[in-house]
């Protein structure tokens, strides 16, 4: 861990009933940054976000954020901290509008973006505002996903696959909003299996294999260490 981290983990363990799934995962985020972490399905990433969200009920080590050990803490005091969570599944609410699901999560802090923000950096929104969720595609359900909590307040994103399934159009649209939330002063923990879509945005990479980190490369280390990420990756 380091101090100068917005987010430190440290020594995380995590249990599913009494299968193990996280083994002292360990890392930091300092505030501002894109960072993602990489590996093969069931490796322990979605498990790290949950966890550190606050969905898992047995786990044990260090969340801190902020200086402020979460760890233990409900979901609705992590969220209120400042933390917000975009599950893979996106859990868009189909009967509602576009505008009514981006009005359900409550404010948590001053800072926030309004509907007018939201709508410049999401158009494909704004000219589907009045639309149900069952009425949006695929990328537009996860821009709408990533939108919904852009409102809290929430200074820290956990994004969870937000490219899984698009099409290659779309997959850019993300990468640019996801780029201009990083220029906002945003920090954002990003699980990615689209590694070439990761490699263009993140400051850092964190492996992950077995519930633990096993290495870390830099962004300016990527070029050089391509074949040791393709082989952590290969299926």
């Amino acid at each position: 861990m380091t101090e100068a981290a917005d987010l430190a983990v440290a020594g995380l363990s995590a249990w599913y009933g009494d299968s193990q799934a996280l083994h002292g995962m360990d890392f930091a985020v300092r505030r501002g940054e894109v960072v993602t972490l990489l590996g093969r399905n069931g490796a322990g990433k979605t498990t790290t976000l949950r966890s550190i969200m606050g969905l898992l009920r047995r786990k044990s080590g260090h969340v801190r954020f902020a200086g402020e050990e979460l760890l233990g803490r409900l979901p609705e005091y992590i969220a209120r901290k400042g933390i917000a969570y975009c599950p893979e599944e996106r859990g868009i609410f189909s009967s509602l509008s576009v505008e009514e699901n981006l009005d359900l999560p409550p404010v948590v802090a001053p800072g926030g973006m309004s509907h007018a923000d939201i709508y410049a950096l999401f158009p494909n929104l704004a000219e589907r505002r009045r639309s149900q969720g069952t009425k949006l595609s695929g990328g537009e359900q996860q821009m709408l996903a990533i939108a919904r909590i852009l409102r809290t307040g929430a200074t820290l994103l956990l994004l969870d696959e937000p490219t899984e399934g698009l099409a290659p159009v779309i997959v850019k649209q993300i990468g640019q909003v996801i780029g201009q939330l990083k220029a906002r002063g945003l920090t954002v923990l990003l699980v990615e299996q689209n590694f070439r879509f990761a490699a263009k945005l993140a400051d850092r990479h964190y492996v992950v294999e077995h519930g633990r980190i096993v290495d870390t490369i830099a962004a300016a280390d990527v070029a050089a260490s391509m074949s040791r990420i393709e082989n952590y990756l290969k299926v």
